[in-house]
């Protein structure tokens, strides 16, 4: 295959530092052409020395000179802010762009990027949660591609590749149940963020193992896959399983059910994606069914979990409301985090987020962002 040049934005973080470990395994495959980090300025430089990229950006300005001063002499180009990063994604020598940024920020680079037709590996799903309307309309207007590198919507889209003319009755996405699987509601009253940091099986940043502890991550994977499979709410379940080794299901119209299945790696969805449609060669470490006698499966428990339901709810009222739970919720994580409230009262806020923001039916790309802007306001005035 040609070789492709990649801008990693969020390079620093855990997808975009194994999305770098990939093209490492690569190399006559792929080439960084961008590398992006918000503040993480001495591993952005490490990686722009290792990979050599045409340019980077640095998103806290604050930051420039220490990333210019490092690499100027190596004539990478050292851009910094987010006008930069809006700017960079539109260079033409770039082929893909991976969105590995967390949260909310990573939606306008999403957008400049679609505008410039490049295609999306998107790592990022508030994007589609906050705009998913705007982003797939966009998307088909430009020809662009967006490739899910959520380990979920990979295995659903790889379980589609050859069935695209079968309409899908329903994808069932599965959810480990985090590290509070099985627990009620008062015992989930004094959790600590250390507890909820501790991942059952797969190693992410903060932002995305809080979101899994409370069941929110599935929540916005519900939301990311309507817009992605052009799907409806009555076409998508979940179901907790532990194990994580099947990472979705798709059922179609004759009642046959497809898996994907593999040990929890998200170095293969995101290789998936870079490379489609081949199947790079790899040395990841293989699944053996041997060592995995029981694939066990349960209902989540949307009861205690309520952020779950609070998505299914924002998903079927549509609208801005999946942008106002995610600017809810990327507050109430962060108040978690900083010890200001505790682990069942980020649902309470969010809901009454979503009670008390002004709800728009139709919502242009202005709406979004200032519905984002306004949501925030409320919710940390009511922390």
């Amino acid at each position: 295959m040609q070789k492709r040049n990649i801008a990693i934005l969020g390079s620093t973080g855990s997808i975009g530092t194994q999305a770098l470990e990939v093209i490492q395994a690569n190399p006559t495959i792929f080439e960084v052409e961008v590398l992006t980090a918000q503040s993480n300025a001495q591993l952005l430089i490490e990686q722009a020395l290792a990979f050599r990229p045409n340019c980077v950006v640095i998103g806290n300005e604050s930051l420039y000179s220490q990333v210019f001063d490092a690499l100027d002499p190596y004539g990478i180009k050292v851009y910094a802010g987010a006008q930069a990063l809006e700017s960079v994604v539109q260079m033409e020598a770039i082929d893909m762009v991976l969105t590995s940024m967390v949260g909310y920020a990573g939606l306008l680079p999403t957008i400049k990027a679609i505008e410039a037709g490049k295609h999306i590996a998107l790592a990022n799903k508030e994007t589609l949660v906050v705009a998913g309307e705007l982003i797939t309309a966009l998307a088909q207007q430009k020809g662009v591609n967006i490739y899910p590198v959520d380990s979920e919507h990979s295995a659903i889209f790889q379980c589609l590749v050859g069935e695209f003319h079968n309409p899908i009755e329903k994808i069932i996405l599965t959810a480990s149940g985090g590290p509070f699987r099985g627990k009620k509601r008062e015992e989930l009253i004094n959790v600590t963020k250390a507890q909820a940091l501790k991942h059952p099986n797969w190693v992410m940043g903060a932002k995305i193992t809080i979101d899994s502890a409370s069941l929110m991550n599935k929540g916005l994977e519900v939301i990311e896959a309507k817009w992605l499979f052009n799907l409806n709410a009555s076409q998508i379940d979940v179901v907790v399983h532990p194990q994580s080794i099947i990472h979705s299901l798709v059922q179609f119209e004759d009642g046959s059910i497809k898996a994907q299945m593999g040990l929890p790696d998200m170095k293969l969805p995101i290789q998936f994606a870079l490379g489609f449609p081949n199947r790079l060669k790899s040395d990841f470490p293989r699944f053996d069914f041997i060592n995995y006698p029981n694939l066990t499966f349960e209902q989540p428990d949307k009861e205690t979990f309520r952020n779950l339901q609070l998505a299914f709810d924002a998903m079927a009222q549509g609208g801005n409301m999946p942008c106002i739970l995610n600017a809810a919720n990327e507050i109430a994580v962060a108040a978690f985090l900083e010890d200001k409230i505790g682990f069942l009262q980020m649902s309470d806020l969010i809901e009454t987020c979503m009670a008390k923001v002004l709800f728009i039916k139709h919502p242009t790309l202005d709406d979004y962002i200032q519905t984002d802007a306004a949501t925030r306001v409320f919710a940390s005035e009511n922390l």
